[in-house]
């Protein structure tokens, strides 16, 4: 199958026109007319990741976040952005980016989901297209302390640690959630009176004036919800495109807590 067939039945489900104005969705780098029968996905182009999707012979990669957000007046060698773009296209190899469009159309349910999150609702609404389109989920749920309420992100998302900014004994009953960096849905989370809002990039200020406000904060890191893309996306284009052999990157948290 081409590129621009995969393309199209990637955007079936997540159109671009769901994309935020600032982003940088579609295809990157690489041709749309390669004849593609190995798909290699991951939630970030790192090296790493370009290395593996290179040894694999990977004909497309696809990942969550892009790694062009701005204009580029040159590519070449002397920068990681240059270089890695370079990579792509010298193995040909068909680079393709499917950011906030997928959190609107895919990760903010996949992640209530993950949360058994029942008749949530957008937590905020950026497109109205017969229905209500948007950012991060906002339920309420039968009522449980912070502390355990952590140890269930922990188990859901596969993660060892959090950041929490509220008191663990406080009872938790609306749970919002934004993957990703948060930071700017605190306003949304508050409006929606949430308890607590799980989501990632929090820092000292802005956790302790949520707390301020009467809202805890669960920073469960920005990986680590959002890898969540890696193995759904792998799952729909196992069904959509059978044809094509696909592999995922190896989940692996960009930090450590020692």
């Amino acid at each position: 199958m081409l590129c621009k067939e995969i393309i199209e039945k990637i955007e079936e489900k997540y159109a671009r026109k769901y994309a935020l104005e600032w982003d940088n969705v579609g295809l990157l780098a690489g041709r749309d007319d390669k004849e593609v029968k190995r798909i290699y996905i991951a939630l970030d182009a790192t090296d790493d990741v370009i290395e593996c999707a290179v040894k694999w012979k990977a004909d497309m990669l696809i990942t969550h976040h892009p790694l062009i957000f701005s204009g580029m007046k040159r590519i070449n060698n002397q920068d990681f952005i240059g270089r890695r773009l370079l990579t792509l296209i010298r193995n040909d190899i068909s680079y393709y980016a499917m950011h906030t469009n997928y959190d609107v159309m895919g990760m903010a349910e996949l992640s209530g989901n993950m949360l058994d999150l029942e008749q949530a609702e957008v937590l905020e609404v950026t497109a109205e297209d017969g229905k209500q389109e948007g950012i991060g989920r906002v339920a309420d749920i039968s009522p449980v302390t912070l502390r355990d309420y952590c140890q269930l992100v922990k188990e859901r998302f596969g993660l060892d640690t959090v950041k929490v900014f509220g008191d663990l004994d406080s009872m938790i009953y609306r749970v919002a959630v934004s993957p990703g960096s948060g930071k700017s849905m605190i306003g949304a989370a508050l409006e929606k009176n949430a308890d607590v809002l799980i989501t990632g990039d929090i820092d000292h200020h802005t956790g302790i004036d949520a707390v301020a406000q009467g809202l805890s904060v669960m920073d469960a890191g920005h990986y680590g919800i959002e890898h969540i893309f890696v193995e759904n996306m792998a799952d729909y284009l196992r069904e959509k495109i059978p044809s094509a052999a696909v592999k995922t990157a190896e989940i692996c948290h960009p930090f450590r807590v020692v």
